[in-house]
């Protein structure tokens, strides 16, 4: 009776990265950042600052430890972003905190117009990165996407 040679896990030929789905997100996330930055280039902003107009708009006064885990960058990032977001008049902080610590931010009529602007080009993109999809399939990946996130980051939701 001969046995057959098992194989072990490291023998094993791991799949091409390409087909992994971490990598698969991270390309996607790369090539929509570089899309994103070379648009949003021509208004003056990068993507890290059109996400802080954006959360900005849906919650005026957010401070900056919001805005930063809104925006997926450090606190001392975004405090640097907001810093020239302020000297070009997009947006406006008191420069004493009325109560505590947090200077809350809005967006200036300036930054609303940015904003704007912003929102068309990133709109573009977004449809063009899921123009190979139809309803059903878009409608599948928002949720799909939604319960990885959640399966990740149980505070998501």
């Amino acid at each position: 009776m001969s046995q057959e040679p098992k194989t072990s896990p490291e023998s094993e030929t791991p799949p091409p990265l390409e087909a992994m789905i971490g990598y698969q997100l991270k390309h996607l996330q790369s090539a929509l950042r570089s899309r994103m930055d070379d648009a949003l280039r021509s208004i003056g902003l990068s993507t890290p600052q059109y996400a802080c107009l954006e959360l900005l708009r849906r919650t005026p006064g957010a401070s900056n430890s919001e805005l930063a885990r809104g925006a997926f960058v450090t606190r001392q990032t975004m405090n640097t972003l907001l810093r020239g977001l302020q000297e070009r008049g997009l947006v406006t902080r008191p420069t004493k905190a009325s109560t505590g610590r947090a200077l809350p931010t809005t967006l200036t009529p300036d930054g609303e117009d940015a904003l704007d602007q912003a929102v068309s080009h990133v709109e573009r993109i977004s449809a063009l990165m899921v123009s190979a999809l139809d309803d059903e399939q878009k409608n599948n990946l928002g949720e799909a996407l939604d319960l990885c996130i959640g399966a990740l980051d149980p505070t998501a939701g």
